[in-house]
């Protein structure tokens, strides 16, 4: 008796735009309007009601700054003999100790890491945009400890 095999599939890895146009973006686009981002968004988190979106928006910082692609979690299950792509968020550490970390430690480490970014990215006359781009990507983590 012959079993016939599931189809599987293959996608492709959503990538976003290449490096040179996200440079380009960065340095028409993303740095004015990421700075004022930055700006909104820790107005919004001195206030309780305002923290939830101050939050959202830095979480976004890399992708309104650098258009860093969002990352997501691909799992292939097989149910009864199909098979099934599964796409989510990365998974997050626990709420709490999240919490905890923006509260003793993110808020204010996150004001410096973005302020070194800003100051590598206008003191380096433009040699230290990669390491200026991988610090933005990172705020999210650093601020909330957020994997995006």
């Amino acid at each position: 008796m012959s079993q016939t095999q599931p189809p599987v599939m293959v996608l492709p890895e959503e990538r976003g735009p290449g490096c040179l146009i996200r440079l380009l973006y960065f340095v028409f686009i993303g740095l004015w309007v990421g700075g004022a981002v930055t700006l909104i968004a820790w107005v919004l988190n001195i206030t309780i009601i305002g923290l939830p979106l101050g939050l959202w928006l830095l979480n976004r910082l890399p992708v309104i700054m650098t258009l860093h692609p969002v990352r997501r979690e691909t799992q292939v299950v097989v149910v009864n003999g199909r098979v099934l792509l599964r796409r989510r968020d990365l998974p997050q550490y626990p709420f709490l100790v999240r919490a905890a970390y923006f509260l003793l430690i993110g808020w204010w480490f996150s004001l410096l890491w973005m302020g070194m970014a800003w100051l590598l990215t206008g003191l380096s006359l433009g040699l230290g945009l990669p390491l200026a781009f991988w610090m933005f990507d990172q705020v999210p983590f650093v601020t909330t400890l957020a994997r995006l």
